[in-house]
Parts: C-alpha cells; sequence; structure tokens
C-alpha cells in the first residue's frame, strides 16, 4: 500500500465511477482498476460495491476512506514540515556569544533582522567563553559562535566569518595614579599589573605584541573569561584592562577608559559554525550574514 494507492481509492470513492476518477486522476481507467483491486486484494477484501452505473463504498471502504484521509493528510503535513524545515523555515537555532557581541550590539542587530525574516524560528542565547565556544560547535551542543579570535578558532570543521573590528581601549580605576593621562602607548603599560581577556592566550595576536614590545617588563596579573569581570578588576584597582571600543558604554562606578595609541593592535568579533551544517534554520541564519544582511 502507498499514498498513490490512497488517492486513487479516494477519487473513486468521491467519483462513485471508476471513468470519472481516471479522468480526474489523468490516468487510464485500467490501470486505476488495477490499482484497486491490488490494493483490495493486500486489505483482503471489497472496499466498493460495483455496478453497471457506479460503486458505492462497502462498510470497509467507508473506514477506509477516513482512515486514507487522515493519513494523506498527515503526509502533507509532514511534507510541508520538512520543506519549511529545509528552507530554514522553523527549527532552533543556539547561539553561544561573548561580550564583544552584545556590547558593539552586533549580536542583537542580527537577531531583530533574522527575526523578521524567519519569525517561527526558535533562537537561544546562552554567555560562552571563547575558548569554549569551538568545542560546544564541533560536539553539538551549540550551532553558532560570537567570539573574539583566538587559538582554537582555527580548527577543522569550523567555518570562521570576521563581523567586527575595533579598536583597544585602556580601563582602569579612577584612583590609578596613570588615570590623569589622556592616552597610553605601549611603554606606559610597561611593568604594569595587567588584565586579560581570557580569549588572549599565549597564541593570541594581543599577547604576542605586548610580549613582542614590553619584553621582560610584561606582567600579566589576572585573567577572566567575563568582559564585567575584566571591568571589575580594573576598577577595583588590581591593575590595567585593555578591552575593545564597544565596552566604554559599561558604566561602572569608578572605572575610566583612556585611549591606547596603538594602531597595529585591533579588537574583533568573528562568527563561527560548523562547516558541514545540515540545519536549515542555521544555514538560513548564516545565509544572510554571508550576504551582508544584518
Amino acid at each position: 500500500m502507498d499514498l498513490r494507492q490512497l488517492r486513487y481509492f479516494l477519487a473513486v470513492a468521491q467519483e462513485k465511477h471508476f471513468g470519472r476518477a481516471a479522468q480526474t486522476l489523468n490516468i487510464v481507467q485500467p490501470a486505476l482498476s488495477m490499482q484497486i483491486r491490488a490494493l483490495e486484494e493486500e486489505l483482503g477484501g471489497a472496499l466498493f460495491v460495483r455496478t453497471s452505473r457506479s460503486v458505492e463504498l462497502t462498510e470497509a471502504g467507508k473506514l477506509f476512506q477516513t482512515e486514507a484521509r487522515r493519513t494523506l493528510d498527515q503526509a502533507e503535513f509532514a511534507r510541508r514540515s520538512v520543506e519549511r524545515s529545509l528552507r530554514g523555515e522553523t527549527g532552533t537555532v543556539r547561539i553561544g556569544f561573548a561580550g564583544n557581541a552584545i556590547f558593539s550590539g552586533q549580536l542583537m542587530q542580527d537577531l531583530r533582522f533574522f527575526r523578521k525574516q524567519y519569525p517561527d524560528v526558535e533562537i537561544t542565547l546562552k554567555e560562552i567563553p571563547p575558548q569554549q565556544q569551538v568545542e560546544a560547535i564541533l560536539t553539538g551542543q551549540q550551532d553558532i559562535g560570537y567570539t573574539p579570535d583566538h587559538s582554537k578558532t582555527l580548527t577543522d570543521g569550523i567555518n570562521v566569518k570576521r563581523i567586527g573590528e575595533w579598536a583597544f581601549l585602556v580601563a582602569l580605576s579612577n584612583e590609578h595614579p596613570l588615570a590623569e593621562h589622556p592616552y597610553f602607548t605601549f611603554e606606559t603599560l610597561s611593568g604594569e599589573p595587567l588584565i586579560l581577556y581570557d580569549a588572549h592566550d599565549t597564541h593570541e595576536k594581543l599577547y604576542l605584541l605586548l610580549s613582542q614590545k614590553l619584553k621582560s617588563a610584561l606582567r600579566v596579573a589576572h585573567r577572566s573569561d567575563s568582559s564585567l569581570s575584566v571591568l571589575a578588576l580594573a576598577a577595583a584597582g588590581l591593575g590595567i584592562a585593555l578591552v575593545p571600543e564597544p565596552l566604554k558604554q559599561v558604566n561602572i562606578p569608578g572605572l575610566v577608559y583612556r585611549s591606547l595609541s596603538a594602531s597595529e593592535l585591533t579588537a574583533n568579533l568573528l562568527m563561527i559554525s560548523r562547516s558541514d551544517e545540515t540545519n536549515g534554520a542555521v544555514n538560513a541564519f548564516l545565509a544572510l550574514k554571508s550576504q551582508g544582511q544584518g
């Protein structure tokens, strides 16, 4: 039994005539009759009472008519559901993000635009430290990550798209002796205890450049996987933080921001995802970004 036979059966039940049903289905009558006989043989009994002028449903045929309609309706619903899923119109997109994505406004902008195009897709958000986002994506816990560049983003199976770039700022306590400086240079940071984001590991551009410029005078006093923790440590006077420019809109009592004169140093934001993604909703989200939307 297949869906075609169910459609043939319903056509005969509707028309009450094999000839008219065959015309409706755009097939020849012998082929229709053969399919109905095959269906009756499979079920083990007659579905129609045939006369020279018309056909009528048997009691079994009436029951089968109800079930056939239900089956075809369910099959059509399944087809439409799968088609919508493949087009990205339904499903779930799980997004992990780090601080830059929020403070720059990039994540919210992308979500608003995507929601307008795909209102039925469920979005879940979770703050995840940059170093953990790649593993979360590869193990299927998350679909997309918003993260600054770091040593793990160049991993097999991960697609990377740069979506933002900004200058670095210095954040420090307003009681720090250097708070009176209008701007900082690498030399100003020499010997000072620094507070770095965990993403800026020993293989990352910021740390490598600091090592090159400050050499033995480089002092990393604290690391944190949270942007707010980095700022809180700086506000408490526990060191000088190097943060992306979008974070200057975060107003923390006792914290001031200063420019850093280092044109060769920039902070960035990447969108990372699986290279072999098959989720229609996730691919729709990525497609909007690849088209420059959002």
